[in-house]
């Protein structure tokens, strides 16, 4: 465009073309260190097409044509579907390829879920919104694996080739699971579901029931199966409910509406009502939602790995704009209190992305007390903190481009919309902070191997000890108050954990910065308070050596 009032100029050149992982550090590092070096030429294969301008176009369009619910056919026929943009379903197939729904169940190796995390970091700060059905078809497979019909199934949940055909799995070429839990009069308190199941013959585990009831939030509605919570003999137990039955008629499974989030733009929420839907029961009669729990802790993770994502893509943004937007006659990053910011910002990325690729690595593992403890204890924990933070970092990397962050030509508002999401799916954060506390009580070796590493690992770090030794006594005497100190206990299990990680495996430098503005002063809830610019230099060119 020819402007006549002026020249355009000091405008920052767009993000784009570059490898998404080879400029990735800390992320790079943490794949050899957690066992996947063995996937690094893959990871850097996707981070470069991950990385092209054209995939950063796709996102936006995608996240911009939201999802239109069609519940009818123009015959009047109920057909019950979503259509998406095309731009949905590559990002799809991109994540199909990689394995990213069945990878480390399909090829279990050491590091197996490591690769998987790492490839999840990669694709989520392109596109977040595509992860869901990822997430819960991935989760859904080990609950699964264990019915004796599950290898009716298995090789299309194993599949690479992504098959979007609203139609009878036995005609597709692959397959996803979702999940339908939450009721409009419970939300988080799942034991307040309505929604009935009547066997319609002998009943027990695989066998068929007729389902009634609704679910308030139904994600990924044109997944070929749910994993369903209904209850039955006034116990809550875990069907199997499939879009098509075997005769080839649709389920009765009625969209009612698309949700209008607030983010999460590209996927399809939905309201969903079962009038008498089949579904066939999963594990034991009554254990519905223990077996939901433990497809939760490996959506829970992801929700850690996807806030680290749009963590990470935040900061890239902030710290590419500072890098040429000059002000007052020098670039941004050059700048004291902006280099705080920034590098308070790094730090916040680089602890996120250490910790959940070693949460990663602990499910791999089953035997080790404390590979268990980073599953149960940690993983929720990591779920409250690392999902809050990112909501808040977004936002201050959206303030670095002022109101070029704000507008939504750019990719940093939609960041910032989707942040929210993952600390409210799965469980908000007090329902973490109450399960962190729970998972101590209830598996005290687990909570012991964890509480000694923790003292092992601040050896040589006095002001780390001291805090550990601080929630030790915390929780010993709390007693009946111990609940309302629940946030206050998870914050400090994830910032002394990525505080040994770091100055485990991280540079010196990074490692003082990280544990000086967490653990003394006046640092806390805004950015850039407690870290000295003199830190930065380092620290921001590890982060984003552009």
């Amino acid at each position: 465009m020819n402007w006549t009032t002026h020249e355009v100029s000091n405008q920052v050149p767009e993000l784009g073309d570059y490898n998404l992982y080879s400029t990735d550090i800390a992320l790079q590092e943490g794949v050899r260190r957690e066992g996947a070096h063995w996937h690094s030429a893959a990871l850097s294969a996707y981070g470069a097409n991950l990385g092209l301008k054209v995939s950063f176009d796709l996102a936006h369009e995608v996240n911009r044509c939201k999802p239109e619910l069609e519940a009818f056919d123009r015959q009047g026929h109920r057909v019950d579907r979503v259509r998406f943009h095309p731009g949905w379903h590559e990002f799809m197939r991109m994540a199909f390829m990689q394995g990213m729904h069945c990878s480390a169940w399909m090829s279990p190796r050491p590091g197996a879920q490591v690769a998987r995390a790492a490839t999840y970091l990669l694709h989520g700060q392109i596109e977040a919104g595509s992860l869901c059905p990822i997430t819960m078809t991935s989760a859904a497979i080990p609950v699964l694996a264990r019915e004796p019909w599950f290898d009716t199934i298995s090789s299309r949940l194993f599949s690479p080739r992504y098959d979007s055909r609203d139609m009878p799995v036995s005609g597709k070429a692959s397959m996803m699971i979702g999940m339908g839990m939450t009721e409009k009069q419970g939300g988080s308190d799942l034991r307040s579901n309505t929604t009935q199941a009547t066997p319609l013959g002998a009943g027990g585990p695989g066998e068929s029931y007729r389902i009634v009831g609704h679910k308030w939030f139904f994600s990924s509605p044109m997944s070929d199966a749910h994993l369903v919570l209904a209850r039955h003999n006034d116990a809550l137990s875990c069907f199997y409910v499939p879009r098509w039955q075997d005769d080839g008629s649709k389920n009765a499974i009625h969209l009612q509406r698309i949700k209008n989030k607030l983010g999460n733009s590209s996927n399809a929420s939905v309201e969903v009502e079962f009038t008498d839907a089949v579904g066939v029961l999963v594990g034991p009669e009554g254990r519905g939602i223990a077996t939901l729990v433990e497809m939760a802790s490996y959506t829970r993770l992801d929700c850690v790995l996807g806030s680290t994502a749009l963590l990470r893509q935040a900061v890239v943004q902030a710290l590419h704009h500072a890098r040429y937007r000059m002000a007052f006659g020098q670039p941004l990053i050059r700048q004291a209190l902006m280099r705080s910011v920034l590098t308070d910002l790094a730090l916040e990325s680089e602890a996120a992305t250490v910790l959940s690729l070693r949460l990663a690595r602990a499910f791999d593992t089953t035997e080790d007390p404390l590979e268990h403890a980073y599953r149960r204890i940690l993983t929720p924990a990591a779920k409250f903190w690392i999902c809050k933070r990112s909501i808040e970092a977004a936002g201050e990397c959206m303030e670095v481009l002022g109101g070029n962050g704000y507008i939504e030509d750019g990719p940093l508002a939609r960041l910032y919309r989707e942040a929210p999401v993952n600390s409210i799916w799965e469980g908000s954060g007090n329902v973490m902070c109450l399960d962190v506390l729970r998972a101590i009580k209830r598996h005290p070796d687990q909570a012991q191997a964890l509480f000694a590493a923790l003292e092992q690992g601040c050896v040589g770090e006095p002001l780390l000890l001291e805090r550990v030794h601080g929630l030790f006594v915390l929780l010993e005497r709390a007693g009946s108050a111990l609940e309302s100190c629940a946030r206050y206990v998870a914050q400090e299990l994830v910032l002394l954990t990525q505080a040994i990680l770091l100055c485990r495996y991280a540079p010196l430098d990074l490692a003082e910065a990280f544990v000086q503005s967490r653990f003394r002063g006046p640092g806390g809830r805004v950015y850039g308070i407690n870290v000295a610019s003199s830190f930065g230099s380092g620290v921001l060119e590890r982060a984003w050596p552009e």
